[in-house]
């Protein structure tokens, strides 16, 4: 039997959701946990940058994506927010999906996070489930930390790994360079290359701080070499997101194309409460 015929009031078209970057404004590594993984304290915000999600009901679950460096296997957040969202409201559905990648990936840039919250908006949306928001943020910490962020309004300070949220009011629309270089670095690379007695953690929530850049230059010194390249350029605040690789930079300047480095001129934005993320004024 069709799944057209099992559900009700259900959208079957072809529906497109944005789905939007974050940037690390500051990030404060606060202390080791006993389970190995680190607090934080991350002042986080969407931006313009983003991917967007095609997806419609089908009889069989299947994920395609523009990029082919994309895995599109279970290791995806994509298919775990689907299978999630149908374990937790017992529907008997499928969905086809197809991702269309402009998020660099291991970038700092939660592209992969984002992708999992779209997904789980979307799947509530289309089924007519009238999940709540709330419900939503609680189901997506199961499968990553910084899912949740993505079910505030793009503007939020996280703690934790990252999976308690606290919502602000929206910033004012900066604009914001984003800047990554060909090199990636993993997130647990970085988490277990940092060592806390080593590095001076700054008690200032300030703008432009991430206490992972030292380790992060350590590892990749050509990093280091670019933030410099950066500050020349003019930028008032040039600081690497999450894990990196990519940098923020905020200020009066540019970026000339570099067919070495990922450039994207982006805008801070926020969604509507009970909408999601849209380029839309």
């Amino acid at each position: 039997m069709s799944v057209y015929n099992k559900l009700d009031n259900v959208v079957l078209n072809m529906h497109t959701y944005f789905s939007p970057a974050k940037i690390n404004l500051y990030l404060k590594v606060v202390a080791k946990r006993l389970d190995g993984f680190h607090e934080l304290s991350t002042l986080m915000q969407t931006i313009s940058l983003g991917d967007f999600l095609h997806i419609e009901l089908a009889d069989t679950d299947s994920l395609t994506c523009s990029n082919s460096m994309v895995p599109i296997d279970s290791s995806n957040l994509i298919l775990k927010a689907l299978n999630l969202f149908k374990n937790k409201t017992g529907l008997k559905f499928c969905f086809k999906v197809h991702l269309e990648k402009n998020i660099p990936m291991q970038a700092g840039l939660g592209g992969g996070s984002s992708n999992a919250a779209t997904t789980l908006w979307a799947c509530n949306q289309l089924t007519q489930s009238n999940i709540s928001i709330t419900q939503l943020f609680d189901w997506s910490a199961e499968i990553g930390s910084d899912i949740p962020f993505f079910f505030s309004q793009g503007t939020a300070h996280c703690t934790g790994r990252g999976e308690f949220v606290k919502i602000l009011p929206n910033l004012d629309k900066k604009q914001v360079w984003i800047v990554k270089p060909k090199i990636s670095l993993s997130t647990p690379l970085v988490f277990q290359n940092f060592k806390m007695d080593e590095n001076t953690i700054n008690d200032n929530e300030e703008w432009g701080i991430n206490d992972l850049e030292k380790v992060a230059f350590k590892l990749e010194p050509s990093l280091l070499e670019l933030k410099n390249r950066l500050i020349q350029a003019g930028f008032e605040t040039i600081m690497m997101t999450g894990t990196g690789s990519s940098f923020y930079c905020l200020g009066d300047s540019s970026i000339e194309k570099d067919h070495e480095l990922f450039t994207y001129s982006a805008h801070f934005i926020n969604r509507y409460p009970d909408h999601w993320y849209s380029l839309a004024p």
